[in-house]
This record gives structure tokens, sequence and C-alpha cells, in this order.
């Protein structure tokens, strides 16, 4: 692949610093080899306290849990790989005792599979921070989230900031899909990659993606990364990306 799975990671872990520095209430702070954001979104997933290595520091990743607790009422522990049982104690001491796993995929961008560029492509637009209120409403649409799950997330500045990048696909001028890029170190991450129910099928999710990689591209990046779903695996590994780890969430039932 031309790249490692500790570089992606970092790259990751890089781009939520960003992303909570630039967000409206984003808090971030750094203990040891653990990591820790907020982004003051409803979602677990988007607050949290994350082990930049496969051997988590469990006094830091502990020090900082209780820092998150005490600002926000959903958040979540990450590691990467499968969690050994000091972390799920650890976990479960927080009140964080449903774990999911999450694939963490990725590819060098010369083994990325395009499509031909088509008429499709053009459905696709960056966006900057004076539409983010359009943004946040077709992200929470596309996720059939509920209303004001993202909250801040995609407020104030975080549109017109370097290195990311928002995305809508549009149809009759309308918002059906969202995307987002996060370019850091040579890397590009695919975040927010959501298509409205009523416009599913028609392959707009493909288009947000490599519209995505594209201009990570031309920006420079030589890797890619992202988190997928379930459904959504096999059209990225249908794009060349490969399972690099496979990453514990803990979250509270």
């Amino acid at each position: 692949m031309g790249t490692t799975a500790d570089r992606l990671a970092t790259a990751y872990f890089d781009a939520i610093e960003a992303l909570c520095r630039v967000t409206p209430k984003g808090w971030y702070a750094e203990r040891g080899t653990a990591r820790a954001g907020i982004t003051h979104a409803g979602l677990a997933s988007l607050n949290g306290v994350f082990a930049l290595t496969t051997d988590p520091d469990l006094e830091s990743l502990d020090a900082l849990a209780i820092e998150v607790a005490r600002q926000i009422p959903h958040w979540s522990i990450m590691v990467r790989g499968a969690a050994g049982e000091p972390v799920v104690d650890l976990a479960a001491r927080h009140g964080l005792r449903e774990r999911s796993v999450m694939p963490f995929l990725a590819c060098a961008t010369d083994d990325i599979v395009f499509r031909p560029v088509s008429t499709q492509q053009a459905l696709v637009r960056r966006v900057g921070a004076a539409e983010n209120d359009t943004y946040t409403d077709a992200l929470t649409e596309s996720f059939e989230a509920p209303e004001g799950s993202f909250g801040p997330l995609m407020g104030g500045a975080v549109l017109d900031t370097d290195g990311i990048t928002g995305y809508l696909a549009e149809e009759s001028d309308r918002p059906v899909g969202t995307a987002l890029g996060m370019l850091n170190s040579g890397v590009i991450g695919v975040f927010n990659i959501g298509v409205v129910p009523s416009a599913r099928g028609r392959g707009l999710g493909r288009t947000l993606t490599e519209t995505v990689l594209r201009d990570g591209i031309a920006a420079g990046a030589n890797a890619a990364y992202l988190h997928t779903s379930p459904m959504g695996r096999p059209l990225y590994e249908s794009m060349g990306f490969v399972l690099v780890e496979n990453w514990t969430m803990f979250t509270a039932r």
C-alpha cells in the first residue's frame, strides 16, 4: 500500500484534533499517547477519548475520560484493534459498556479505482461556511439522525478552514447528499458520506467519495482512509480500499 497503519491512524487523529479546534465550542487535549476531543454534537462517536497507539496508555485514557465525562453526557472511548480486558474494565468504570467494531479502511491513491468522469459528478459542489446550516440539515437527513444531532459540529469557520472541504450533492437544486474531506500530512480522510433515502441506489455515494478523493489527490495526497459501516464496505472495497485495522468503540447503553 505504500503506507502504514500508524501513519493513517495518526492522520485520522490529527483530523479530529483539527476539527475540535475549529468547531464552535470544541475542546481538545492530549496526555501521553491518549487524545481527547469534544465537538458538542449529540453523537457519542463525535466526542471521545482515543488511544493513538495499539498499546493503550490506560492511565492517560482514564484521566482524559474523567475530563470528557465532566463536560458532555454522550461520549465514547476508542482504541485501535481489539480491546483487551484492562480497556474493557476501564470503559465499564466510566459507564461505557456497549462495544462496537469500527472497520478502518485505507489505500494508496495509486490503487484507487475511479469510474470514468460522468455528468453525474456535476451534481457535487464544494460548500463554504456561509452554507453550514444547509450542509448540516443535509447531513442530518442523509444519516437519518434526529434533528440537532450534529449540533454546532459544522458551524463557525469549519467549512472555510484549510484542509477541510465540505461537499453537497444536489438534484433540482435540493441537497441530497454530503461529504467531507480532511487533508493532512499527505493523507486524505473521507468523512460524512451520506445520501438522503429518496436518492439512494443511484451511485451518489460513490460519486461523493470519488470527488473527495480526486480533490485530495490534486492537493497532494498519496493515501486515503475512512471508517465504514457494513452497508458501505463493499462499495469502498470495490474502489480499492482494504481493511487496515478493526477499531473498538465503547459507548453507554
